[in-house]
């Protein structure tokens, strides 16, 4: 007897490898799969601006990438000494008004670059629920903690949202007709907007994908919010503050991500570097031993083997870092 549902996940292409890129954009479930791509060494780049909960400004990024179009001085706001963009998170807050311009757009920048050579796009949809400042029409990605009576909060309705992803998978073909695009609904629960709410919150983001996929063929779903609803419905799965998906949860949900997405010559290459990273992560209590010493240089040949096989790879200065030497 099975006592859990299995959620089904279907099963990707083309499939993820080392060598191509992947770009994701979204919700904080973005860092989690990303710290992933990034401890397995995949090429990615992750959440340029800042994480982005809203498919609206996602939306919004998306059409300035495609457009070529750069921010510029009225897309700034100074509050508490420091400026900052309503399209982006208060990661890119800068004390000055040109270095939030600068970095803003060296992000747009860099984004462009790494995304005509990018395989898949990953979009992570956290809530539907947002927030427009006074005088203006958008939807923020950012409320950057000015008083919530500046901003009017409305659920965007389910057409809206269709409207959101139909542009965004527009300006993705323009960019890369090759990209694949990997939509999900971050399992986060967003319950400072209420329980009830975020259950609503969700549901419109459920029914708009699922239609906007309906009648799109070069994008697809992965169901991590089922997952942790369904197969993983129990409070042990969530962090300290039964919000965000626990360690465990998040290595479950990579696991059947992973394994459905990534192709076997990489699942394959993966184990070889977890083992490294793990090797690099463990701090020795008999450094600078000869048996110390000998285990480094092991690790080193390892290195050296998969960059060598795999020039894509990077272990920059990985025992360096350790503040460690093998000679």
């Amino acid at each position: 007897m099975d006592f859990r549902t299995i959620v089904p996940v279907q099963k990707g292409a083309p499939k993820i490898e080392h060598g191509k890129g992947v770009f994701l954009i979204g919700s904080c479930f973005v860092e989690n799969i990303g710290a992933k791509l990034d401890w397995f060494k995949f090429r990615n780049r992750q959440n340029p601006t800042g994480i982005i909960f809203h498919p609206s400004p996602i939306r919004r990024f998306f059409q300035r990438l495609s457009n070529n179009e750069n921010y510029s001085d009225r897309d700034l706001i100074e509050f508490n000494d420091g400026w900052q963009s309503l399209e982006a998170h208060s990661d890119m807050r800068r004390e000055s008004r040109e270095e939030c311009l600068k970095d803003l757009n060296t992000s747009l920048e860099n984004s462009r670059e790494f995304f005509a050579g990018a395989s898949h796009v990953i979009i992570s949809l956290g809530t539907a629920w947002g927030y427009i400042y006074e005088g203006t029409t958008d939807i923020v990605a950012n409320c950057h903690k000015i008083p919530q009576k500046r901003f009017r909060k409305e659920l965007s309705s389910v057409d809206e949202i269709i409207n959101d992803l139909e542009v965004i998978s527009h300006s993705v073909s323009q960019m890369n007709e090759e990209a694949k695009i990997i939509f999900t609904i971050s399992p986060v629960r967003h319950l400072k907007d209420g329980v009830v709410e975020n259950q609503q919150s969700k549901a419109h983001l459920t029914t708009a994908l699922h239609e906007f996929l309906g009648n799109n063929d070069s994008a697809v779903y992965f169901p991590s919010y089922e997952i942790m609803m369904d197969e993983l419905r129990d409070y042990r799965f969530y962090a300290e503050d039964m919000l965000h998906p626990s360690k465990v949860a998040v290595d479950y949900i990579w696991k059947l991500f992973s394994y459905n997405w990534i192709s076997s010559k990489s699942l394959e290459l993966n184990l070889e570097i977890d083992k490294i990273q793990k090797a690099l992560s463990h701090r020795s209590r008999a450094e600078n031993t000869t048996e110390h010493k000998k285990f480094l240089t092991k690790i080193q040949v390892k290195i050296e083997e998969i960059q060598k096989n795999h020039p894509e790879i990077t272990f920059s200065q990985a025992l360096l870092l350790l503040g460690l030497s093998i000679f």
